[in-house]
C-alpha cells in the first residue's frame, strides 16, 4: 500500500466533516480550529498499510511542525502514533502545502521546550497529562 492512495478518513463525524472542509477548501475552513491551529496528517495503519488521515492540532519550532499524542489523556496511545512508530514517512496538510515528512518522537532533551510551547498553544494537554500514567509523546514532522 502507498500513502499517496486515497485515506481513510476519521470514522468520527465531526473529525471526518473537518478534514473534508479542510481539503475542499485548502484550509480556508478548518485551519483554526476553536482559536488553535490544525493540520492534516496522513499515516499508514500498521495493520492494514491503509493510510488514514486526522486533523490535529499543531506548533511549529523552525521549520518542523510539532503535534501532541494526547489522545485526550487516555492510558493508551493513539493509533496514528502507533502507525507512524511503524512508518514513519507520513503526508502532512498544512492550509494548502502539502508535503512528505519524517515523523519522530521528541528526544528527552527536546521534550521539555516542545512541551510548553504545545501547552501554551492547547492548555488542556496538561491536564490531560495529569490523566494518565504514561508520558505523552510529542511527535515532530520534518519535510523531506
Amino acid at each position: 500500500m502507498s500513502i499517496d492512495q486515497t485515506p481513510i478518513d476519521s470514522p468520527t463525524d465531526w473529525v471526518a466533516e473537518h478534514v473534508q472542509r479542510y481539503i475542499e477548501t485548502n484550509g480556508e475552513d478548518g485551519h483554526i480550529w476553536k482559536g488553535v491551529p490544525t493540520l492534516l496528517l496522513t499515516t499508514l495503519g500498521r495493520r492494514s498499510g491503509q493510510p488514514r488521515r486526522l486533523a490535529l492540532i499543531y506548533g511549529q519550532d523552525g521549520d518542523r511542525y510539532v503535534i501532541v499524542a494526547s489522545k485526550g489523556g487516555a492510558a493508551q496511545h493513539p493509533e496514528w502514533y502507533l502507525n507512524l512508530l511503524d512508518h514513519p514517512e507520513v503526508q502532512v496538510q498544512v492550509l494548502a502545502d502539502r508535503f512528505r515528512a519524517n515523523a519522530r518522537t521528541a528526544t528527552p532533551e527536546e521534550y521539555p521546550a516542545l512541551w510548553e510551547h504545545m501547552a501554551q498553544i492547547w492548555p488542556d494537554y496538561n491536564t490531560y497529562q495529569t490523566k494518565t500514567d504514561r508520558q505523552i509523546p510529542l511527535i515532530i514532522l520534518e519535510r523531506i
